[in-house]
């Protein structure tokens, strides 16, 4: 979704993608099992993929922007899947990944209807057992500032818990940080090996 320049120049940032690696990630995926099969949704510049492309043996990444598709396929191509596609509408057949992920990027979904889908799809392409968890940023002046004539839809998290129970996810745990939250949910059902 639209991003004005500076947020650009943040979210493409040396300083962003240290911040990603050293504290976003840690926090957001602490005790979460991701299995083999992994679909990150909505990866922008790429600072979350990189990492996780290291990290989890097949990462496949769906991404809106043309452009910011093109590039995370010239930069990891031979580590990761860079799928150009909406999140809303997942261009992969039901219980395909073993997790989903998405950080920092559910405030871009236009509205809470398509946020609902989006966690209704992350629900559909997941198997049996497998979590649907990522982080976004709360509320704030400062963050508002940032997103001036940008897509800024905050998801409110003490009603995500149920948002993601209606999208048929199962144990939903919501935990509220400095200026952000981290969630996961589960696809009810036995894990199956990928």
């Amino acid at each position: 979704m639209p991003m004005n320049w500076i947020h650009r120049k943040l979210c493409s940032s040396d300083r962003w993608a240290a911040t990603v690696e050293g504290t976003l990630l840690p926090w957001a995926l602490s005790g979460v099992e991701l299995g083999d099969e992994v679909l990150e949704i909505g990866p922008g510049f790429g600072a979350t993929t990189t990492v996780l492309a290291r990290d989890v043996p097949r990462l496949t990444a769906v991404e809106i922007d043309p452009a910011s598709a093109e590039s995370l396929r010239r930069t990891l191509a031979d580590r990761a899947t860079i799928v150009n596609g909406d999140a809303t509408d997942l261009p992969f057949p039901d219980e395909s990944f073993d997790a989903v992920v998405c950080f920092t990027m559910l405030h871009h979904v236009p509205s809470p209807s398509a946020q609902d889908t989006l966690f209704a799809q992350a629900c559909r392409v997941l198997r049996p057992g497998g979590t649907f968890a990522g982080s976004d940023s709360r509320y704030s002046r400062a963050f508002r500032l940032l997103h001036l004539r940008d897509t800024m839809v905050v998801v409110d998290p003490d009603g995500l818990p149920e948002r993601l129970r209606a999208a048929g996810l199962t144990d939903p745990q919501v935990t509220t940080g400095r200026g952000s939250f981290r969630f996961r949910a589960s696809k009810p059902g036995t894990v199956r090996k990928s």
